[in-house]
């Protein structure tokens, strides 16, 4: 049976909820729609607007497509007052339970922002992609849900350490 488009995007912004609120951002949930001022997918992380992308239409995204979605979630991100906005894109062989292994995509502006805790020296606003995790761990770096005790470390690093997987 095929699952309808709303199904299919509850799914994914659940898979994400699980993940955030298991690192950082306990008081994260599905937002209600808001119809005409849309503030994103996800409330409960102050200052990030979060949209979510979820099934074949994700998995199957073009460049042109991320860049229409990242221009919805700078309207978001502006009707959410939020500091940033992320872009969560599911990847292809990468179910709800591996949601940390999603892609997290934002303009090159907001992750100079974030990294340096200042204006950014890149005033372009073309993509960035990197995993969900290392999203995670960059966003709580830069003040935002609670401090992480340890940074993410990818499979195989000297100290490693994950983002927490919800039971």
């Amino acid at each position: 049976m095929k699952r309808r488009p709303r199904d299919i995007g509850t799914a994914a912004e659940t898979a994400v909820v699980k993940i955030l609120t298991a690192n950082g951002f306990p008081q994260c949930e599905r937002r209600a729609l808001r119809g005409t001022h849309d503030a994103g997918d996800l409330t409960g992380t102050p200052g990030i607007c979060w949209s979510v992308k979820g099934g074949e239409q994700a998995r199957a995204a073009s460049d042109l497509q991320i860049e229409r979605w990242l221009a919805e979630l700078a309207t978001q991100t502006v009707n959410a007052k939020a500091d940033a906005g992320v872009l969560v894109v599911q990847r292809r062989a990468v179910g709800e339970q591996n949601a940390h292994r999603w892609w997290a995509v934002m303009p090159a502006f907001q992750l100079a922002s974030l990294a340096a805790g200042n204006e950014p020296a890149v005033p372009n606003g073309f993509p960035v992609r990197m995993l969900l995790a290392d999203a995670i761990t960059l966003l709580r770096a830069a003040g935002y849900g609670r401090p992480a005790v340890a940074p993410y470390r990818p499979a195989g690093a000297i100290d490693a350490t994950t983002v927490h997987l919800p039971a």
